[in-house]
């Protein structure tokens, strides 16, 4: 206060008398704009003493703190009696009611204290949520309930109320800092009235230009948009000036220096001709192309040079031609297209940026900001970077670390969100590394074995999955680099792309197509181009690309087909399922000793559903209806139990409707309203059929079958619905054989595989092939016989001659057996031979 004009003396404060809390409980007080015409002074256990007096008015009518305080004093006569409080200081008092706020009612702080169960002050935790349910929505939403402003908004009396509380002496203008600020020197800072120069924020066409220009300016994320909304909500007088230091002198009161973050808003325009001034010398020590000399530049020119509507000064020393010039660029390039900064700056300079390009450019709102990137501080392993304690990592020493391109890497991937501080975590950058690595080495891989792809059509499902599943990453990717949102374009433009590129090798069984795979190399190159480019740079020159990949344009998308992206989205969720289901067959949840261990399962039968059951039908289509009368939401649950409590095809499934319901709420959520639809909209028989043989492999199983569910039991048809198929799991009985692989040094060893009615030698050699993982080619397996099956294996082998002695077996032979003898027959060219359990493999 002796700072701010408040004592006769400035500066000086005189002491006249030491006191603590304790002195002045108890003590008899007249407050403003309260009905009691007495108060008193009570203990607080979560007041600041270091904040102002340390004394404030008590509200427990809307502030917790407050009422947790006036509830203890009440049920705690030993606290009373601690600070030696009377009954008739305490008890009287109750809460009055002053702001009706919706949703909470006349005594927030009362209603919201109960809701969540505050027993006293020490529910410290439980105190600041009440404060944030409250204090927020109380300012905004809250209407007067008595006095001269009853009925309207707090948040457009307050300002009001306290000029009233001035004029009657009921109060006085008093400022600190918002916390705790400390000098270099180590002293405690107050806030101190000096003679300076003030910018009204809160003028009201001021402001409404402010916000007209938010209105239009992209933020890149909500969070932002709404600092900047309370920023111009709050933002009235700021001092602007300064005494000392660096920066523009006041142009009308030289005695004074415009502070930092009020200065600095509009110099962008002086970027748009600066070329033209200094000649691309950045100190200023360079000529002027056009000769234009620094004190030549004068305010008139200026306005000339900014101001389409100026006439050219009487008094410029520049020529007119001249000065064209510089209006010409000046005009041509002119607003700020983006402004990136931190995050920390919206409450001040960045609103400021806004306010004064209103301020210097009121008709022309092409001139004000376009966008503002605001961004966070930077955390290193979760952590504060902090030199202290050694949580600390330079950018050279990062860079000799991780590379160039891996560091790029991980800060791409260490975060968007503009409220959010960015996380550079080390171990997530190893992995980076390695990832591109990855991608590096299988690129090489491919080049070199490209000739062994696949060629021709590329008309297979998963051929076409691909193609647009590449094209919705170029999509998605291009979306979210003009958005500057890198952590998702790392997500969409590398590691679902990865993702896509592993789906489509595992689902075409190794069998990709050369044009695709080489597509997808100059693809992917082209996506992480502008976080890795110098991985990409050489990725770029391996595929005979010629130049840089940074002069290279943006790959062409074809249009995303949506209904192929759900058909494949449909498959990898189904298989899923049947993983699920499988593992559950296999490993099943009964215990004790009479649990016996389950036969593992051969082959499967996949059931699909043309519709809903009648019941689930009934349930979607009330579902549905109610969520587009309620405009895209969807009624409560007690409303809609009631609706479906009147459809008779409910009356025997009531126990499982409103699981149901939630189930498809569920779904709604992550999938919007389409979840909803009675059918889907591609052909789930045709989708699952065309890969069958991916399915078949990645299950495990030795074949599998497609059914409707309609040919199942009234079980299985409860479980299957549209997008839903079911699976049912089997054991064909099997004979065990050994297989044995004579040549010498080939690293392929005696196999064990079970052969089943009616196999094929092209079933024997996948089941080869499951094992023995360096064959690659099921054309290069030979499936063999001994001539003599019972004196054949036992005979020694003779390495310069394997064949001697085998029968080569045909691919159009079949196998046929007898269980309970462990007997296999082959039937090859009309002869049915016993093969006595021993077959004999050759890899070509």
């Amino acid at each position: 206060m002796a700072y701010q004009g408040m004592l006769k003396q400035q500066n000086k404060v005189n002491i006249l008398m030491e006191l603590i809390g304790q002195d002045i409980m108890g003590m008899p007080l007249n407050a403003p704009l309260t009905k009691y015409q007495t108060i008193y002074t009570l203990p607080m256990m979560t007041i600041k003493e270091d904040k102002g007096t340390g004394i404030v008015t008590s509200v427990p009518s809307d502030a917790p703190d407050d009422l947790a305080a006036l509830r203890d004093l009440k049920r705690k006569k030993d606290f009373r009696d601690k600070y030696n409080i009377q009954d008739e200081m305490v008890l009287p008092f109750e809460p009055i009611p002053i702001i009706e706020i919706p949703g909470i009612g006349n005594l927030s702080a009362v209603t919201v204290c109960d809701e969540l169960k505050i027993k006293s002050q020490n529910d410290k935790d439980k105190l600041v949520e009440a404060k944030e349910r409250v204090y927020l929505k109380g300012f905004y939403e809250g209407v007067m309930i008595i006095g001269d402003f009853k009925g309207q908004k707090v948040q457009d009396v307050k300002k009001v109320v306290q000029k009233q509380m001035l004029e009657s002496n009921g109060a006085i203008i008093y400022f600190e800092p918002e916390k705790k600020v400390m000098s270099r020197s180590a002293d405690e800072c107050v806030v101190a009235l000096c003679d300076q120069w003030y910018l009204d924020y809160g003028e009201k066409m001021w402001r409404a230009q402010a916000t007209k220009a938010l209105e239009k300016l992209n933020t890149y994320s909500e969070e932002t948009r709404k600092n900047f909304v309370a920023t111009l909500d709050w933002l009235h007088e700021h001092a602007c000036s300064r005494s000392y230091g660096l920066g523009t002198k006041m142009p009308w009161d030289p005695q004074y220096l415009i502070e930092s973050l009020s200065d600095s808003t509009i110099y962008m325009a002086y970027y748009t001709v600066c070329h033209l001034l200094q000649g691309g010398i950045v100190d200023g020590s360079g000529k002027s192309p056009l000769g234009i000399k620094a004190e030549d530049l004068t305010p008139e020119v200026w306005d000339y040079i900014f101001y389409p509507s100026t006439s050219y000064p009487s008094g410029a020393k520049i020529p007119k031609a001249t000065l064209n010039k510089l209006r010409h660029e000046y005009q041509y390039w002119y607003g700020v297209d983006l402004r990136v900064s931190g995050k920390d700056l919206v409450p001040n300079h960045l609103t400021y940026f806004l306010y004064n390009h209103c301020a210097v450019w009121p008709t022309e709102p092409e001139r004000w900001p376009q966008a503002i990137r605001a961004n966070g501080h930077l955390l290193l392993n979760n952590e504060k970077m902090s030199k202290s304690t050694g949580n600390f990592l330079t950018l050279s020493d990062a860079i000799e670390k991780f590379s160039a391109d891996g560091m790029r890497l991980a800060l791409a991937d260490s975060g968007d969100l503009a409220i959010e501080d960015a996380n550079f975590v080390e171990s997530m950058a190893d992995a980076g590394i390695l990832r591109l690595y990855t991608f590096l080495e299988w690129t090489k891989e491919m080049l070199e074995t490209q000739s062994s792809l696949r060629t021709g059509p590329m008309d297979s499902f998963s051929d076409r999955v691909f193609i647009n599943e590449m094209s919705f990453g170029i999509h998605e990717t291009d979306k979210n680099f003009g958005n500057m949102m890198f952590k998702e374009a790392l997500r969409t433009g590398f590691f679902e792309f990865q993702a896509a590129r592993d789906s489509y090798r595992e689902r075409s069984l190794n069998n990709m197509h050369r044009d695709l795979v080489m597509r997808f190399i100059e693809v992917q190159a082209l996506l992480l181009a502008p976080i890795c480019p110098h991985l990409c740079d050489h990725i770029w020159a391996l595929i005979g690309k010629k130049g840089s990949i940074l002069h290279a344009p943006w790959p062409v998308a074809d249009k995303v087909d949506e209904v192929l992206l759900r058909a494949s989205e449909y498959l990898e969720t189904s298989a899923h399922e049947f993983r699920l289901r499988l593992k559950n067959v296999k490993n099943p949840s009964g215990k004790g000793k009479k649990a016996v261990a389950p036969s593992i399962p051969t082959h499967g039968t996949i059931y699909i559903a043309k519709t809903y059951p009648p019941w689930q039908s009934a349930v979607l289509s009330t579902m549905k209806k109610a969520y587009e009368s309620k405009g895209g939401q969807f009624p409560e649950n007690k409303e809609l139990l009631g609706q479906l409590k009147t459809i008779d095809v409910l009356k025997k499934f009531m126990k499982k409707v409103m699981p149901f319901v939630q189930h498809v709420k569920e779904n709604v959520a992550k999938k919007g309203p389409r979840a909803m639809d009675l059918t889907v909209d591609f052909v789930e028989k045709d989708v699952l059929e065309s890969n069958l043989t991916y399915l078949t492999n990645t299950l495990e199983m030795e074949g599998l079958d497609l059914k409707f569910s309609s040919e199942a039991t009234d079980k299985i048809q409860e479980e299957c619905c549209p997008g839903k198929p079911f699976t049912v799991f089997r054991t064909e009985p099997s004979v065990a054989v050994k297989l044995v692989n004579p040549q010498p040094h080939s690293c392929h060893f005696s196999i064990t595989v079970p052969v089943m009615e009616g196999d094929s030698v092209n079933r024997i050699v996948s089941r080869i092939m499951k094992q023995d993982r360096n064959i690659k080619g099921d054309n290069r397996v030979e499936i063999m016989r001994y001539t003599d099956p019972d004196l054949g294996p036992r005979k020694l082998p003779k390495f310069d001659k394997p064949l001697e002695g085998k029968t080569g077996i045909s691919t159009k032979a079949a196998f046929s057996i007898e269980p309970e003898a462990k007997k296999v027959t082959v039937s090859d060219n009309g002869t049915s031979i016993d093969i006595k359990g021993i077959l004999v493999y050759i890899v070509n």
